[in-house]
């Protein structure tokens, strides 16, 4: 009989008809995979194999929009899921109404953090980094399922830790080979990948809620390794030591695996060459591997990034690691492609503007004379593809503003702008320091500030443009001031919205370090460091407008019509017992 390793996971739900979604397991063997749902609706899939694991994508069909129906998971006909004696609810899939007539619109839920390192604490009555945001998340779900529940969860990154292991982890590690030998405890290929998503994914309360919580993600560098892709002589090291190529292919690999596949519609999934080859093969393990060298060697050659609509916010999740332009002279966050890409997505739909607007005569993305809306307001009446854009990018697009000018000297010094001995330094202090933001690459800085401007400047613009992001292990919320723009500025909220960790230790260091970041003195002295290094003058400045905060936290963004209404959570210790609770730091409403 075959058993349920790991998931369900419920991935992706079908916003456009509201009647189907895709289901993600992996089972201890070949088999058939199905999900029955209490309303008649269900799927099936047949298993395929990566390095002798057994994984499975099921699409479900014939949902009912606006409904919610509890589900099972079966493998060769036998109940796997829910399981025997599960304290939880039954896991549900809830659909949206699409095109429904109704008072409004109804709200959608974006819930989003990062940085969840999953070990288990060795004391189950105390956790040294703190309750977990997503068990307390879970837990109060489960116990209230009355609670909104959030559309969808975006993951913006360092879903496993691939370089910080648990002491459950290295001792499993320690029992396939020795640790004396690099990499040492960390892992080191993809069966010590699987291990990792174990340990995260098995948690009981994170298991429940991603099986009944719709679910986006991206990578960042500890899905990898810690600073993935800093500069071209980081890699350029990273390539000589002989450990590198099978961890870099692994981590590639088991991403493609455990949370990109889950990321796509049905349509992309049947339009992706790599799947049908994968599922088609005995052992697919040969032809994902061959990708993940091919896309290692080339950041063109594959993308991570995405889009998902919900009803009328749509999602562009970008990826800022694997796209990465190392080569110095020509550094980039993102390959020119992949640049026109996440610009044509954004622009798709909005006041029937189908292309990206150039450089006129204004600055940089200002509306040439011929364009529509070049001049005056918009139009009556006048509405686009959209009313919300998230843009998920798993680094901060404003930073610190002492974080951010240090970065952007950095840049300029290791470019030869000070002679070659501070570039020297440079790349030195660029590797100690994880001076590998946006601002450490200043034209794909500019080059995104670019694109929102244009976007919340084109003809039917979205009413609010929120930069969704995690890494820096603080929240906060920061509000560009477009008041020295070249060219006509957005007609779009634009908020800066970071939340991390989900679940990791905040050190003292980092609170003292962000906290002078933002402060007068750091802008001070940022300005000083910039003067060094000959940086250019930027246009755009930002002023926070919330926090920092400090702590195991989750971000909820609720988007009704025109408006956004931002929640943030934290996960702290219930003093009357029984666990963890989560308790609003922040909440706070605009609207376009």
């Amino acid at each position: 009989m075959a058993g349920l390793r790991l998931g369900p996971l419920l991935r992706h739900v079908d916003w456009e008809t509201g009647t189907g979604a895709t289901v993600w397991v992996e089972a201890d063997r070949p088999c058939e995979a199905e999900v029955r749902c209490a309303d008649g609706a269900g799927g099936t899939a047949r298993t395929w194999r990566i390095a002798g694991h057994h994984y499975a994508l099921i699409p479900v069909a014939g949902l009912r929009p606006g409904g919610e129906t509890a589900y099972r998971v079966l493998l060769d006909g036998e109940q796997v899921w829910p399981l025997p004696d599960s304290p939880f609810p039954d896991s549900t899939i809830r659909t949206p109404a699409p095109g429904t007539d109704s008072p409004g619109p109804a709200p959608v839920r974006v819930a989003f953090g990062s940085c969840r390192w999953a070990a288990p604490p060795s004391d189950a009555s105390h956790d040294p980094v703190g309750p977990d945001a997503l068990d307390t998340l879970a837990q109060a779900l489960a116990r209230a399922p009355e609670l909104p529940r959030p559309d969808v969860l975006v993951l913006l990154g360092d879903q496993v830790y691939a370089d910080e292991t648990s002491a459950e982890t290295r001792a499993w590690l320690a029992e396939r080979r020795d640790l004396s030998e690099p990499p040492g405890e960390q892992v080191a290929d993809y069966e010590e990948y699987t291990r990792l998503y174990y340990e995260s994914w098995l948690d009981p309360e994170v298991r429940w809620l991603l099986s009944t919580v719709p679910s986006c993600m991206i990578f960042d560098d500890h899905d990898v390794i810690d600073d993935w892709n800093t500069s071209e002589a980081w890699q350029r090291r990273m390539r000589a030591t002989p450990w590198w190529r099978e961890r870099i292919l692994s981590g590639l690999m088991s991403y493609w695996v455990h949370q990109h596949l889950g990321n796509l519609s049905p349509a992309e999934l049947a339009a992706d060459p790599l799947y049908a080859e994968v599922r088609a093969a005995e052992d697919g393990t040969e032809a994902l591997r061959e990708f993940a060298a091919r896309a290692d060697a080339d950041p063109a050659y594959t993308r991570w990034s995405y889009r998902r609509d919900f009803g009328r916010t749509r999602l562009l999740m970008v990826d800022t690691r694997a796209a990465r332009v190392l080569e110095e002279g020509r550094r980039a966050m993102l390959t020119d492609k992949e640049l026109i890409w996440v610009r044509e997505q954004a622009m798709d739909g909005l006041g029937g503007a189908s292309g990206f607007p150039g450089p006129g005569p204004e600055g940089p993305g200002a509306p040439g004379p011929e364009e529509p809306g070049a001049t005056g307001p918009e139009a009556p009446g006048v509405r686009g593809g959209y009313d919300h854009l998230l843009l998920g990018t798993s680094l901060p697009w404003l930073l610190p503003h002492f974080v951010h000018d240090v970065e952007a000297w950095n840049a300029s010094v290791c470019g030869g702008r000070r002679g070659g001995r501070w570039a020297r330094i440079g790349e030195d202090l660029r590797q100690r320091g994880d001076l590998e933001h946006w601002a450490a690459f200043p034209e794909s800085f500019d080059a995104l500030t670019d694109t929102i401007a244009a976007v919340g400047g084109a003809p039917g613009a979205p009413a609010t443009i929120n930069v969704l992001s995690g890494d820096v292990h603080h929240a906060y919320v920061a509000t560009p001031d477009w008041s020295r723009w070249p060219s006509r500025p957005p007609r779009s909220q634009v908020r800066q919205l970071t939340c991390s960790p989900v679940h990791n230790s905040i050190y003292a260091s980092i609170r003292l370090g962000f906290r002078f970041g933002w402060s007068a003195a750091g802008r001070a002295l940022g300005r000083v460091f910039k003067r060094h290094g000959r940086v250019p003058h930027s246009h755009l400045s930002w002023h926070k407008t919330g926090g920092p905060w400090f702590g195991n936290q989750l971000m909820t963004l609720t988007l009704q019509g025109r408006s956004a209404h931002l929640r943030l959570d934290q996960a702290q210790s219930d003093p009357a017992g029984g666990g963890a609770r989560l308790v609003a730091a922040l909440e706070t409403d605009w609207a376009g």
